[in-house]
């Protein structure tokens, strides 16, 4: 049974591996203080030509979308997501428990638009009975694959700063959207940008980790606190900091993503040969493929991944992900299998 389930199945890049043992026996202070969370903050800071930014190291995804929210929002205040959104489907109620309404826009494809985010806007009264709108939150690429381009995002991010509305970019596969064919941004373009985002260590190679990047100078005081108070200030900080100077020397960090994005693009090219439709366009490594249910039995005999949606009473959509190890004779693997079931 081969894992097409999710881009962390594997451990970590054998490079990662070897700087952590190389590293391992080396004296260093503790809580991101280290020699090797300075580089790494200083590679990323490069690489985003944001000289200014405060970079800081969290384990996950789902604890830097909480430490990040509560910490840029007051008690009333809400944030607007796609309803597809990873905060709004998949964080079990999180945001909210610290007492953060999410405030859910209709998405198709994950992706939400300047005139969704001005109709919520719009309809804000200023009255005390109602939370107050204050950031917006995108995923790039989404939870179904998708990317922003330069200009939607250039959009979005007028629009924010026109309604005095934060913008949080969840970069948990920021590499894969980099590395798309279709994209357009850089990572200076997201500095600039955004007041927030982070780029995804777990899913492009690392053991874990996310590098939050934060570009506002209001949100940048005090974030320390924030991440001790939630529990998100390892002690071994290190930890975070080798892994993330490793991804950002030689461009190991594209490198990955471009593997994964690579593999997922031939099985893509290789459904829309047998003729068969996706749930939304191929573009990252995430592929939402729309297959018959007799199909999707035979490939689970040998295939791990996601039954997503139901389409129809004989169809449905299989969620595949491929990763920065996805071994290419299982892609072809599967291709065989796809073909001929």
């Amino acid at each position: 049974m081969y894992s097409f389930l999710y881009d962390y199945s594997e451990g970590c890049h054998p490079a990662i591996l070897t700087a952590l043992h190389e590293s391992n026996l080396v004296q260093q202070p503790g809580y991101g203080d280290d020699v090797f969370s300075a580089a790494a903050k200083d590679l990323i800071k490069k690489e985003a030509d944001a000289p200014h930014a405060h970079v800081y190291f969290v384990a996950g995804g789902t604890q830097t979308n909480l430490v990040v929210i509560h910490a840029a929002l007051k008690s009333y205040e809400a944030v607007i997501s796609a309803d597809t959104g990873h905060i709004n489907v998949n964080e079990t109620g999180a945001i909210e428990a610290t007492g953060h309404k999410i405030l859910a826009i209709p998405s198709a494809d994950g992706k939400i638009t300047p005139a969704q985010i001005q109709e919520i806007a719009d309809n804000y009264h200023h009255f005390p009975h109602v939370v107050k709108p204050a950031m917006v939150y995108i995923s790039n690429a989404t939870e179904t694959g998708a990317i922003y381009s330069a200009e939607e995002l250039k959009n979005i991010s007028q629009c924010c700063r026109k309604n005095k509305l934060l913008l949080f970019m969840d970069g948990a596969r920021l590499a894969a959207a980099l590395c798309s064919e279709d994209n357009d941004l850089t990572l200076a373009d997201i500095a600039q940008l955004t007041d927030v985002f982070y780029i995804g260590g777990t899913k492009n190679g690392a053991l874990l980790g996310e590098a939050v990047v934060i570009n506002n100078p209001a949100l940048q005081e005090g974030f320390s606190f924030h991440l001790k108070q939630r529990g998100a200030l390892l002690a071994k900080g290190r930890i975070l900091g080798i892994q993330f100077r490793t991804l950002f020397s030689n461009q190991l960090f594209y490198q990955l993503a471009t593997h994964a994005n690579a593999c997922a693009k031939a099985i893509a090219q290789a459904a829309i040969s047998a003729g068969y439709s996706f749930l939304t366009k191929p573009q990252t490594n995430q592929l939402f493929i729309i297959l018959p249910y007799d199909t999707i039995k035979k490939l689970q005999e040998k295939y791990a991944f996601y039954v997503w949606k139901k389409i129809d009473q004989d169809r449905a959509c299989i969620r595949v992900v491929t990763s920065w190890a996805t071994d290419k004779k299982m892609v072809d693997a599967f291709i065989n299998d796809l073909k001929k079931s």
